[in-house]
């Protein structure tokens, strides 16, 4: 299997090897999430994205029509991109948001310009996500105001596009908005996200993109919330090497082919993974990140209070960390003179400097990386 998987590439979804239900059960399933039995593999986030909320309008309808097969007047209309066989349907995003660049995930997508401009999109509802104040321990009341305030706007936003014919379906999110500038919520405000969504009979979609595969402590970010009722789709790539996503039962869709594409993912990517996994386990490197997560997060406290006029509200979950500059220009800066000396930092969002170490940085790391960080901040003027 091993070299016919790299030399071969076997269009998935019509002629899968026949070992591949059990490289699946090692590899993307041994590490599922809570609450999800079923896999859907995919070549990338966007495409990964793109088929998740394909299954979730699919979901939405079958129990609109009570499972009956499709009207002649429903398969007519798709034909010709019209309702009600293409269903005014939508999807609520947040603010800040980066789910792909592929058009269904572009309409969800609100963190750059650049990735908008120009391009045709969908009337789906937007609500904003919580702009927390740092330190999160002296503003614990603003914070859970302001969480409250964007959870009332949800509310209000799926019960205004219902009374415009457009329900919304599902609701995705990001545990942690990345590229939107490493913009944090509680746990308290996605566990009553997931209820609000369960009350409205949509899905709830956590695309776990870029928080997946460990950086943050757990394998999961959502892990961290504790949540009684697991998502409905968790969607992965990048550090999972294929993309894909998890789902309930419930949605699996009912007929092949409406989910579907050439390769749906690549199977060598899996035997890849069965060995990262292997070394993970091995290793301990979630506690190995916890660790170094936490001495890094502690080092830019320190230097947020040693350079008050430059640095502010540093937050993180394990190693997935991030610094906010004073202004954009000063974030640049701090970042090509930082890596003149050997540390390659990241951007999101207007002024924030994110830190995304693999997940065998060790506090020693942490501390290299720390003291090249304070040389540069000694040095600005």
């Amino acid at each position: 299997f091993s070299f016919s998987a790299f030399v071969n590439r076997p269009a998935l979804g019509i002629l899968p090897p026949e070992n591949f239900p059990d490289k699946l059960i090692e590899s993307v399933l041994s590490i599922a999430p809570s609450g999800m039995t079923r896999v859907q593999t995919m070549a990338c986030g966007s495409c990964s994205n793109e088929n998740a909320f394909k299954t979730m309008f699919i979901w939405y309808r079958n129990k609109e029509r009570g499972y009956a097969n499709p009207s002649e007047q429903e398969v007519g209309t798709c034909m010709i991109n019209q309702s009600p066989g293409c269903p005014d349907l939508s999807i609520l995003s947040f603010m800040g948001a980066f789910h792909g660049r592929t058009l269904g995930c572009l309409a969800t997508t609100h963190s750059k310009v650049i990735h908008k401009l120009d391009i045709p999109s969908f009337d789906w509802p937007i609500a904003p996500f919580p702009k927390l104040q740092y330190p999160l321990e002296e503003f614990v009341r603003e914070n859970a105001q302001e969480e409250a305030r964007c959870l009332e706007e949800v509310e209000d936003l799926i019960v205004k596009w219902r009374q415009k014919g457009k329900p919304v379906a599902g609701i995705v999110i990001e545990p942690i908005q990345a590229e939107g500038g490493d913009n944090h919520a509680s746990p308290d405000f996605f566990i009553k996200l997931r209820n609000i969504a369960r009350k409205h009979g949509c899905a709830f979609h956590v695309d776990e993109v870029q928080t997946g595969g460990g950086t943050t402590g757990k394998f999961w970010a959502h892990e961290h919330w504790g949540l009684d009722d697991p998502a409905d789709v968790v969607s992965f790539s990048k550090k999972l090497l294929t993309g894909g996503y998890y789902h309930r039962d419930e949605l699996q869709p009912d007929k092949p082919y409406r989910i579907f594409n050439t390769w749906m993912g690549d199977p060598s990517k899996n035997l890849f993974l069965s060995e990262v996994l292997n070394v993970i386990r091995r290793e301990n490197l979630l506690e190995e990140v916890t660790r170094s997560g936490k001495t890094l997060l502690q080092g830019l406290y320190a230097l947020q209070t040693q350079y008050p006029h430059i640095l502010s509200r540093a937050r993180g979950q394990g190693t997935f960390c991030a610094i906010d500059a004073c202004n954009d220009a000063t974030r640049d800066s701090i970042m090509i003179k930082a890596r003149n000396k050997g540390l390659f930092m990241g951007s999101c969002g207007e002024k924030t400097i994110r830190f995304r170490p693999t997940l065998v940085f060790k506090e020693y790391h942490v501390h290299q990386l720390l003291n090249i960080l304070n040389d540069v901040l000694a040095e600005h003027k």
